[in-house]
């Protein structure tokens, strides 16, 4: 755990006690700081309560008038559509609000780093998506190449129950839109921006707010290297404010769309080949094509951000390169669960807008396509260039009947992933691709993106006999 530095003695709210808020509560306890807990969930502060923390309605009057900080978990909205009360309450008060990453990266470094040789270094991955496969294979990557390293964030550990850097530790961190959006500290070392796309709209007030909170990791005191996908219009911006000229290598520009030329640093993939340029020549290329953990295009934008951190980094271009052939890749992220019959199964449920679930299928041909849940903002539109290779789509959830009917594909409503399993199973020929890439959220049948994944992989399991 990382102790919380510079509140000893000073109280301290925290506002939700999920994973992230209970950890903040420990980490604060740890750092000498007294954190008076709320959580609107009754079970959720009986937990926090057995272990010793304190318990306050922190929505009664007067309740922040001895209160240094507010910490409030990412789940809880803070400005938009509208603040929490709690929120609300505080920042009427005058109380400072933040998170556990602000949190984290006030307290990260420590009076030991004097005696440590290398100094240890975050790295810190956004975007809209393939934020947790390009973070979880930066790690990789590090492991491999026999680095210290630990991964957490929006992926697997709170920032706070990460252990104490050591001598030349790398901290990788995958961070969500309201994580960067509210955290008073952004200091990361080496800022991943993968892409944008629609996407959380109601908790930003749309694009120009989902960007602004993204851009934070890159404002707030400036990481010594920058990784900036470029293929939106957006990352565009990002990079020239970074940069300070054409040759200025400090911004590292990643690309899977065209060339990218120049004399700084570029990393782009064109036909399963990974190039790097560094002041107009190539110095290194990857094929990618055999790369199982990496399929598609969306996967070589992954590899190439992962690529261009890990450089950034002093790894050599053939140690990252062995270390993509071992990467198993991420459960629900273009995840093959099993081959039977010559028929290809894939878990992607982590593609939960549109913008994924199209990257997904433009990975594969001949596709069985189980899509459907709870649509997001926008509609469904933005699939239309994507569903080429689709066969056939076989759509679930509540509203299965109206999401069909904005397809362009033949599309059956089969309401439940049990009977669209059975039906895509059946109708599966060799060499087809089933597909789970729902394009929409998962809360109307299932409490996460990864019950509905799970739920996939049991159904083809029980349907193939696997």
């Amino acid at each position: 755990m990382i102790p919380v530095r510079g509140l000893e003695g000073a109280q301290v709210a925290v506002l939700g006690l999920g994973r992230s808020g209970l950890v903040a509560a420990r980490a604060l306890v740890a750092g000498g700081a007294l954190p008076l807990c709320w959580d609107d969930n009754p079970d959720a502060r009986a937990r926090a309560e057995a272990e010793g923390l304190t318990c306050a309605d922190l929505k009664k009057p007067g309740a922040f008038e001895a209160i240094a900080r507010l910490i409030v978990s990412p789940g809880i909205p803070h400005l938009y559509p509208a603040p929490n009360p709690v929120v609300a309450a505080a920042l009427d008060a005058g109380v400072p609000v933040d998170n556990d990453i602000g949190l984290f990266f006030q307290s990260f470094a420590t009076s030991d780093w004097n005696g440590f040789d290398v100094m240890p270094r975050v790295v810190a991955v956004t975007g809209s998506n393939g934020k947790s496969t390009t973070s979880a294979l930066i790690h990789h990557i590090l492991e491999e190449a026999g680095r210290p390293c630990q991964l957490a964030g929006n992926i697997g550990r709170g920032v706070l129950d990460l252990e104490p850097a050591v001598d030349g530790e790398v901290v990788v961190l995958e961070l969500s839109s309201y994580q960067t959006d509210l955290a008073r500290a952004l200091t990361p070392d080496v800022a991943v921006f993968t892409n944008l796309s629609p996407d959380h709209l109601d908790r930003h007030h749309g694009m120009g707010g989902y960007f602004a909170a993204k851009r934070r990791l890159f404002a707030e005191g400036g990481p010594d290297r920058a990784v900036i996908g470029v293929d939106e219009v957006e990352g565009q911006y990002l990079a020239g404010q970074m940069t300070e000229g054409r040759a200025d290598d400090r911004v590292i520009r990643v690309s899977v769309t065209r060339k990218l030329t120049g004399p700084g640093w570029q990393v782009f993939a064109r036909k399963g080949f990974l190039s790097e340029y560094r002041k107009g020549k190539q110095v290194a290329s990857v094929d990618l094509r055999g790369v199982a953990g990496l399929p598609g295009a969306h996967n070589h934008q992954n590899a190439c951000a992962a690529y261009a951190a890990c450089r950034s980094l002093g790894l050599a271009p053939r140690v990252i390169e062995a270390a993509f052939h071992s990467f198993g890749g991420l459960p629900h992220r273009s995840q093959t669960i099993a081959e039977v019959g010559g028929v290809r199964y894939v878990n992607d449920s982590k593609a939960t807008n549109v913008d994924s679930a199209a990257k997904a299928l433009m990975a594969f041909d001949k596709i069985r396509w189980i899509c459907g849940g709870l649509e997001k903002e926008g509609g469904l539109e933005g699939l239309a260039a994507a569903t080429g290779g689709v066969r056939k789509a076989y759509v679930i959830g509540r509203e299965a009947a109206g999401f069909a009917m904005q397809l362009n594909v033949e599309a059956e409503v089969c309401g439940t992933m049990e009977v669209a399993v059975a039906r895509a199973v059946a109708e599966a020929e060799p060499g087809d691709v089933v597909l789970l890439a729902p394009a929409a959220a998962s809360f109307d049948q299932y409490d996460s993106f990864e019950r509905r994944g799970e739920d996939f992989a049991a159904r083809v399991a029980a349907a193939t006999g696997g």
